[in-house]
């Protein structure tokens, strides 16, 4: 991915239109945990879920760029400390980063620090002084998650560097799968991060797949089709919903194509995943829709509840709904569908 973000931070420089968004609902949290005020979320997963249809890398240490990002209607932003930056531009990517968080508006927005990995020697530095910033970043993302010790790592130093701090609700922690390592030990490592949030400052909401680092690592040669890597994006998916987190699909290599785009991203949402890795303002709105359930979907889905609770008050079990047999795993669908289409005000 190194390459890639390096070769593709001109393309900025195309700008975007300005769109106008709507605020997503804000929730109370009321639990506490050390000393430390932090909240319980709920949601389609049973927690609050907060949208990555479209997660969008922008340079650390580009202010200009940065501000951009409130204009651009994206779901999840990345201001990156890692693949974005170069190694001479590290520390001034950090202090960017802390005043953007501080200083810009991002409306709806989540804006996510990508701190760089844990074998880099470069983290804790990025934690350090992230951490600075009045307003803290609801989530981080680490690359390159590799072992067990790496996620003890993490939680380990997000209490060192904000036991301090008196927070509103814990950190969302989302990791990125990049190896053939890490993907073999990927329920492992996912299962250590659940155990470890439960006394812990993080919540772990979700994985990224690092499609191109994956193949570097093992010999494969990346294809627009992608069926070198098909039985990795699968089992991101499973692991990541046998733990009710997100999945992050791979990023679309060939920017311009917004044709191919759109179908990798329409599979991929086929496929389980939650959201897809965008490297260019043109290609968000494409994979947000292709992330978002119809209307057509979500007609669907109400008429389904509104039947199946009907029948349940009848005392019947299954039952034929437009041609089809339903039982509690089709409500559970649609329950999805009309909860993620209530957070994106659909």
């Amino acid at each position: 991915m190194a390459g890639l973000h390096h070769q593709l931070t001109m393309l900025w420089q195309t700008g975007a239109k300005r769109c106008s968004f709507s605020f997503f609902t804000r929730f109370l949290w009321s639990s506490c945990s050390r000393n430390n005020q932090v909240t319980e979320k709920r949601g389609i997963f049973g927690k609050k879920y907060i949208p990555r249809r479209a997660v969008l890398y922008v340079p650390g240490d580009d202010e200009r760029k940065l501000k951009k990002v409130p204009t651009l209607n994206v779901d999840c932003a990345v201001l990156d400390c890692e693949d974005g930056v170069a190694l001479s531009k590290k520390e001034e990517a950090r202090k960017t980063i802390r005043h953007m968080l501080d200083q810009v508006e991002f409306g709806r927005t989540e804006c996510v620090v990508r701190m760089n990995s844990v074998d880099s020697g470069l983290a804790s530095d990025d934690m350090k002084e992230v951490f600075k910033a009045g307003r803290l970043p609801p989530t981080i993302m680490f690359p390159k998650v590799e072992s067990v010790d790496h996620v003890e790592w993490i939680s380990e130093e997000l209490f060192k560097h904000l036991r301090t701090r008196t927070l509103v609700d814990k950190i969302n922690l989302i990791i990125y799968i990049e190896s053939a390592k890490s993907l073999l030990d990927l329920r492992t490592i996912c299962q250590r991060a659940v155990d470890l949030s439960e006394k812990g400052l993080f919540i772990l909401d979700g994985v990224v797949f690092g499609s191109d680092d994956f193949c570097a690592d093992i010999g494969a040669t990346r294809t627009l089709q992608a069926k070198e890597v098909l039985l990795a994006r699968q089992n991101i998916v499973l692991v990541a919903k046998s733990l009710k987190i997100q999945a992050v699909d791979l990023v679309y290599i060939d920017y311009k194509d917004l044709k191919g785009l759109k179908e990798q991203s329409l599979e991929g949402a086929q496929m389980g995943f939650t959201g897809k890795q965008v490297i260019h303002p043109s290609q968000i709105p494409i994979v947000q829709e292709a992330f978002a359930p119809s209307t057509d979907k979500i007609e669907w889905a109400k008429e389904l509840i509104k039947e199946f609770k009907e029948h349940q008050m009848s005392g019947m079990g299954a039952f034929e709904f437009r041609g089809a047999m339903i039982d509690k795993p089709l409500l559970l669908q649609a329950q999805n569908i009309v909860q993620l289409a209530e957070v994106l005000e659909l």
